[in-house]
């Protein structure tokens, strides 16, 4: 599991058993692991956490992301339903022994920081109807607890990366100084994160090659 290893051990470990595999492997999920492997090695020869939080969330979005078709889903719904087949497939519980044991107070950390929960900003920039923000707020922190308090993975990890996203959000659209001393503990604690769980995501993915994984958004297309 990552943390034993650094994350530049844990992607050669990953490749590895990619390429030796891969012949095995449906082209439409072999294409979704090469791409998330691609940004997750290049993450692991990145020292500054700004960037590699980027890296990492791509990485992310490439092992998630899927064409749903015509009737296609919310992204929130498509997170929501990977986290969900993530987790029932870890049978090794990988993925639990990361949240409930490695990363618990990070993550309790990031559930009740209003800094990255968006009603907090929708208020400060004067959108309407966010004045209740603080109720939100803590309406969303019980939700979250009584996850934790029921050991619920993928409802804890669907709190997380919304969370986490508002922090993606930040850095991509330019809400944030680089290397700002502002947030600088949540982007830390956020690449950290990243640099866990995504691996594992992989690995899941790895384990179950024949899962419907859905379609890439953008196959390759040959000339």
């Amino acid at each position: 599991m990552p943390g034993a290893e650094d994350l530049a051990q844990v992607h050669a470990r990953l490749k590895d058993r990619q390429r030796a595999e891969r012949d095995r492997h449906p082209r439409a999920m072999d294409l979704r692991v090469h791409r998330a492997l691609s940004w997750l090695g290049r993450a692991a020869q990145e020292a500054d956490d700004d960037v590699r939080f980027i890296l990492l969330w791509v990485a992310f979005n490439a092992a998630f992301a899927a064409d749903l078709g015509g009737g296609r889903l919310s992204t929130r719904d498509e997170v929501k339903a990977f986290f969900e087949r993530v987790c029932r497939l870890d049978a090794q519980g990988r993925v639990y022994a990361a949240v409930w044991t490695r990363f618990s107070q990070e993550i309790r950390l990031f559930l009740g920081n209003p800094y990255v929960f968006p009603p907090f900003w929708a208020h400060h920039n004067g959108e309407p109807g966010y004045a209740d923000w603080e109720e939100r707020l803590n309406t969303e922190r019980r939700a979250a607890w009584s996850c934790l308090a029921q050991k619920d993975t993928a409802g804890v990890l669907r709190l997380l990366f919304e969370r986490l996203y508002v922090l993606r959000n930040q850095l991509v659209h330019g809400g944030a100084t680089w290397a700002s001393s502002v947030n600088r503990q949540q982007v830390r604690d956020g690449a950290a994160i990243l640099g866990t769980l995504v691996p594992l995501f992989v690995e899941v993915m790895l384990d179950h090659p024949h899962e419907d994984w859905g379609r890439p958004y953008y196959p390759v297309v040959e000339a």
